[in-house]
């Protein structure tokens, strides 16, 4: 946990490499858990006038697989810094033609498909059941769509995310039927992610950017690492823009139902 002598921060930031440079007066800060160590160490700045923690979701060398990612440890080490708000800006494949690369979505849903993600802080002690049929921040995700909206980059509003176990990408017939099922997006890291988030009262945001048009949709060789990463690549200035917008938008005080999730429960651990 952390120390007094460590910097603190209100808001959180969970992305890629690309997001290092976007903090003023930056401050490295090691955070230890009772879950191990985070994906790497939280560097803590200014953005837009707030205090702002960013931790590179696979580690700053992409050393993470999104089914190896110390998920419990990164948002713990986060709540430990004092953050209550966090965005997530994320790749994502489309499953619709509709939504071509380039796109911004702000999803109001999200599907499990992965396997054996560890994805609770209350495994023992007590049964520990939060609330989850509307898995992101609303008064986040208004700022984020508001912002981007102003900002010019027209962003889709709502949408269901399917998150898969990766790291491989999904067949031609797994696309199809998540696309079946009125999907709209396909990525591999927004769980347990939000789910955390969610059980450590943190407010959780996702901003999805698509890369690609998944297996199923179009015809071709299907998705690859290389046209997901010249995408993000092609892209990522305008997503930091976005992140320092939503940052300045997002409220000092909590109004939203996010911070009273645990109130009345009987917590078999005692949060940071």
């Amino acid at each position: 946990m952390s120390t007094n002598s460590q910097p603190t921060a209100e808001i959180a930031v969970i992305g890629g490499s690309g997001f290092y440079s976007f903090l003023d007066d930056v401050e490295e800060v090691r955070v230890d858990t009772p879950y191990g160590p985070p994906s790497d160490s939280v560097h803590v700045g200014e953005l837009a006038g707030r205090r702002v923690a960013f931790i590179p979701r696979h580690g700053r060398d992409h050393r993470f697989p999104p089914h190896k990612i110390p998920y419990r440890a990164n948002l713990w080490a986060l709540r430990a810094l004092g953050v209550r708000q966090v965005l997530a800006p994320s790749a994502v494949g489309s499953l619709t033609p509709d939504l071509g690369p380039g796109t911004l979505a702000v999803p109001d849903q999200f599907v499990d498909r992965t396997s054996g993600r560890r994805q609770t802080y209350y495994d023992d002690g007590a049964a520990i059941h939060v609330s989850f049929s509307d898995p992101y921040c609303p008064v986040g995700r208004r700022a984020a769509v508001d912002a981007a909206d102003a900002a010019g980059w027209a962003p889709v509003d709502g949408g269901t995310l399917v998150v898969i176990e990766g790291p491989r990408f999904s067949t031609r017939a797994e696309s199809r039927w998540f696309a079946g099922q009125g999907w709209t997006l396909v990525g591999m890291t927004g769980h347990p992610e939000a789910v955390l988030a969610r059980e450590l009262a943190l407010c959780y945001t996702p901003l999805c950017l698509v890369t690609d048009l998944d297996a199923g949709i179009e015809e071709g060789d299907g998705v690859t690492m290389d046209e997901v990463l010249r995408v993000f690549g092609e892209n990522i200035g305008r997503l930091r823009g976005l992140v320092a917008d939503v940052v300045k938008a997002l409220p000092a005080e909590r109004g939203c139902a996010c911070p009273s999730v645990l109130d009345g429960m009987a917590l078999p651990l005692e949060l940071p």
